[in-house]
């Protein structure tokens, strides 16, 4: 091992090679050009195989990295991509998207050294992309044979896809029922081209559709059926439909045209990639070509919205952050990206109204410094007097966060029971709500977060509804005898 590895010292980091800023701003495609084959290898070799892996620990997946790293750089990629999909539904979509400078890279032990991080996203994409080439990714099978009992799965989301997967190759008849026309949730919709091709994720979905999961699209629960109506046609349901209910600013003049959530612009930008019709973008409303775009907000969806609105062809486009920099929630490489792509950044600005006849005509702001730390640690904003600004805008996008919908009153499920914040309470150890036999997973349970840990909570749940079900047939079987 000490010869393939280890080789931090000697090797420094490297990333793939990144398009250009002015090439890339032009067109959706993924920024990142691939590893060659001996340059993943030579960064895999860097990994130090410590002791203690920070990396694995700091995933929420808990993935095997360094074990697979030295495989990687062994040559043993079919190997590599076998123990990496073992622990993760989508290796290919997290080493893509997964904001690795916060979790298992900017836990890397030779990044607290100062030589700079293993490259493990890259790496990680370059391994099941080798895979897919090669036919190693194969379609879920039952690995027990086929079971009778069926699980109808509402959201097919991360956190639904996951769980599908996993009930799946355990054998169950899993039917998914999504309100939108292609399964992938925030995959396809909310998360732009050139972070995540569409065809990434449709290839997975395929796979799951050959593998017999049923998909029931443009089916909307509360409207189509019934949350009780699930309930009698399956054995087990889980609920992973994610949030999606935009946070609001409540502010004079915000009533105004033109200010649209975030969602709602990500979406319209992603189905007119797709080659679907868009009303509002054809007629400019959620189009930034030739327009002032101010974004309001500093996390990874406010850096999607600024950068899509690069590549629509933008005049100018702001991002106004209420804090510095160094306080921001989003990836630093999402910021980085951002700027060099000609996003300018308004740091320490809080919009306090909007002004515009009819129309949003800019963001009125007020400047801010960090006071004091409050009782998570962060400085708190705090408002200079008398240095408000107006900040010039056609669209203003508003990408302060998501919270759940109302989901007892949409699935007509009164009795289902929801946490303070609106999201989903469920057992700790069961994972089940207060409903037997329905489960819930992902960011309705936890609220907005990382693709990654729905990944996670999907492969959860879909054990504890795997033990759920055997536990009742177990009576069942018993009295038969």
């Amino acid at each position: 091992m000490a010869e393939k590895m280890l080789k931090f010292v000697q090797t420094a980091q490297a990333m793939p090679e990144k398009r250009s800023a002015s090439e890339r701003a032009k067109d959706f495609d993924e920024i990142y050009r691939e590893f060659a084959a001996t340059k993943a290898d030579e960064q895999a070799s860097r990994c130090s195989q410590c002791g203690v892996p920070f990396c694995q620990v700091h995933c929420p997946l808990h993935n095997n990295i360094p074990d697979w790293l030295r495989m990687t750089a062994e040559g043993r990629l079919e190997e590599a991509y076998e123990l990496s999909q073992a622990t993760n539904t989508f290796p290919e979509i997290c080493g893509r998207i997964c904001p690795q400078d916060r979790l298992c890279e900017g836990n890397c032990v030779i990044e607290q050294s100062g030589h700079g991080t293993v490259t493990i996203g890259s790496i990680e994409k370059y391994i099941t992309e080798k895979a897919w080439e090669s036919g190693w990714v194969q379609t879920p099978k039952p690995v027990h044979g086929e079971r009778p009992q069926s699980i109808g799965i509402i959201g097919a989301g991360p956190a639904g896809l996951a769980a599908a997967d996993k009930l799946r190759r355990k054998g169950y008849q899993v039917h998914v029922y999504d309100r939108y026309d292609r399964p992938g949730g925030l995959l396809i919709y909310g998360i732009p081209n050139f972070k995540l091709e569409k065809n990434v994720v449709e290839r997975r979905t395929a796979l799951l559709e050959a593998a017999g999961v049923k998909f029931h699209m443009n089916f909307e629960v509360g409207r189509d059926a019934s949350l009780d109506d699930l309930r009698k046609k399956h054995d087990a349901v889980l609920i992973a439909t994610g949030v999606y209910k935009a946070r609001e600013l409540q502010a004079p003049g915000s009533g105004l045209e033109n200010i649209v959530p975030a969602m709602t612009y990500l979406t319209a930008s992603n189905k007119n990639g797709l080659g679907d019709k868009v009303a509002e973008y054809d007629s400019g409303t959620l189009n930034a070509a030739g327009k002032k775009i101010v974004v309001i907000g500093g996390g990874d969806t406010a850096m999607d919205c600024v950068r899509t609105a690069i590549r629509q062809g933008a005049t100018a486009v702001h991002c106004l952050y209420r804090r510095d920099k160094a306080n921001m929630p989003g990836s630093m490489r999402e910021v980085k990206n951002a700027e060099e792509e000609g996003v300018e950044f308004v740091w320490l600005s809080l919009p306090k109204s909007f002004r515009g006849e009819g129309k949003v005509t800019a963001v009125h702001a007020g400047r801010m410094k960090l006071g004091p730390a409050d009782a998570s640690g962060r400085q708190v904003p705090v408002e200079i007097e008398n240095a408000d600004f107006d900040q010039p805008a056609d669209i203003v996008i508003k990408a302060l966060g998501f919270d759940p919908e109302d989901l007892p009153q949409a699935f007509k499920a009164p009795h289902l029971e929801v946490t303070r914040w609106g999201t989903v309470k469920i057992s700790a150890r069961s994972k089940m709500t207060n409903i037997p036999g329905v489960f819930a997973a992902g960011d309705i349970v936890r609220g907005a977060s990382l693709v990654v840990w729905a990944i996670r909570d999907g492969r959860d749940c879909a054990d504890a509804i795997h033990q759920f079900i055997q536990a009742k047939a177990q009576p069942a079987a018993a009295a038969a005898e």
